[in-house]
């Protein structure tokens, strides 16, 4: 049987900023590249009415865990760094290097790439203020954090980076993937992969469905980048039943205070923060829109906060949790929290709480866990090796699943480094295929 024909020079499944960035450095190299992304490719128009759509549809963008922890995905153009806060977590180079990946070459190129700066202090709201001023006074080791934001278009008293920024200043993979449709990337949205095509074991294209119709295309490499959930449904089903298994997902919860004077706090999220790296914690503060604060409120009850909106400072815990649980075949997220995960999230929580009680906050509670970013479902070392290839040629992954241990941050610097990486090496590989060619045709 004669192989498929090969019309691209690879797939890449998924825009979020793993497989953003690997779109844009294989064009930028001269690669014929395919995009396909479930989701759509609108302008963003930073409203809630966009990302209900995106965000807000049961078992496919939003997801209740076995103990109704939620967890939204944006299934859009650039993934759920569309609604991220854009912050800027160093990648946890050591780490990765005892995995055999050394991306301590791509971590300062990505400077050139997007913005990473603390925003200025123009920038930063009454809310993050107070936050870091309260911490400081406590001798906590609060700061501003990095920030993947182009400040000079960025709004005072804006809240709207969980609707995707419509001003642009927030950097997303929305952006690396307009630079690889520059470059001559072809994207089909609305196209929704199911399984990877293989001849005599090695990747040759795709299954998607598009508009009720199924189809096929065909390349020299297949780069998945659709999730830590939605990767390692498309493997199950191409044959890596072992994937989706022991992951991470971060979970978090929000305490609430009331700081008389505070205003609307309409801010960036995220701005400042202090970072328990050995505890596994971090906390911040967390502006959110009025909507979204509704809708937490209601979810513990909260009858009398749910109309109280103004001079309100929300921080948000953030923990580190254990490897466990699974991903069901119909994409159910099954994972308890365990003890140790519980005792973060309460430690973290006491610790906002303090930091409420001395900015003068009353009125002072805790809302519901939710979870971020799942993770470690397709691992580096388990289910990939260093240079992110599954076990099948041609075949690879590079999104949140691959990250092989607890997290417990922002995956989105160390992804788009990933990403890099792995761009280079498919580079490499092809040109080392074409010289072996050249070499055949010759001797022939």
């Amino acid at each position: 049987m004669s192989p498929p024909k090969t019309e691209f020079d690879a797939i890449v499944v998924g825009t979020g900023p793993g497989g953003a960035t690997v779109a844009r450095e294989l064009t930028k190299s001269g690669k014929k590249v395919l995009i396909l992304e479930w989701g759509d490719y609108e302008p963003t128009r930073g409203s809630v009415v966009q990302v209900i759509p995106q965000a807000f549809v049961p078992g496919k963008s939003l997801f209740f865990t076995n103990q109704l922890l939620t967890m939204i995905r944006a299934i859009t153009t650039g993934g759920s760094s569309m609604l991220y806060c854009a912050t800027a977590f160093d990648p946890p180079v050591d780490m990765l290097k005892s995995y055999g990946v050394d991306i301590s070459e791509e971590v300062p190129q990505i400077s050139g790439d997007v913005p990473i700066a603390p925003l200025a202090d123009s920038l930063l709201g009454p809310g993050p203020q107070r936050f870091l001023d309260s911490a400081g006074h406590l001798g906590y080791d609060a700061h501003k954090l990095n920030k993947f934001i182009f400040q000079d278009k960025c709004r005072e008293n804006c809240q709207l980076c969980s609707y995707g920024c419509p001003h642009g200043a927030k950097w997303n993979g929305r952006h690396f993937v307009d630079e690889a449709v520059e470059n001559g990337a072809v994207i089909l949205n609305k196209a929704k992969v199911e399984k990877v095509i293989f001849e005599n074991k090695k990747a040759v294209g795709v299954e998607y469905r598009r508009n009720r119709e199924t189809y096929q295309a065909f390349a020299d490499k297949t780069v998945v980048s659709a999730g830590g959930i939605g990767s390692p449904l498309i493997l199950r089903k191409s044959g890596m039943m072992k994937t989706g298994y022991d992951f991470f997902f971060d979970p978090l919860v929000f305490v609430y205070g009331k700081i008389k004077g505070l205003g609307s706090g309409k801010s960036v999220p995220m701005s400042t923060g202090v970072h328990f790296a050995d505890d596994g914690i971090v906390m911040t503060d967390f502006n959110m829109p009025h909507i979204m604060k509704v809708l937490f409120d209601l979810e513990v009850l909260k009858l009398k906060q749910v109309f109280s909106y103004a001079d309100t400072l929300p921080i948000m815990v953030k923990i580190r949790d254990e490897l466990g649980g699974e991903i069901s075949k119909r994409g159910w997220i099954k994972k308890p929290l365990n003890k140790n995960d519980r005792l973060k999230l309460h430690k973290g929580a006491i610790h906002a709480k303090r930091i409420l009680q001395n900015a003068g906050a009353s009125d002072i509670y805790e809302g519901w866990m939710f979870a971020a970013h799942p993770g470690g479902t397709v691992k580096i070392g388990e289910h990939l090796d260093a240079n992110l290839k599954t076990e099948f040629d041609n075949l690879y992954v590079c999104d949140c699943s691959v990250i092989p241990q607890e997290l417990g941050q922002p995956p989105t610097y160390t992804l788009v480094s990933l990403g890099k990486r792995l761009a280079k090496h498919l580079a490499a590989v092809a040109t080392d295929a074409k010289i072996e060619n050249d070499k055949t045709v010759s001797a022939a």
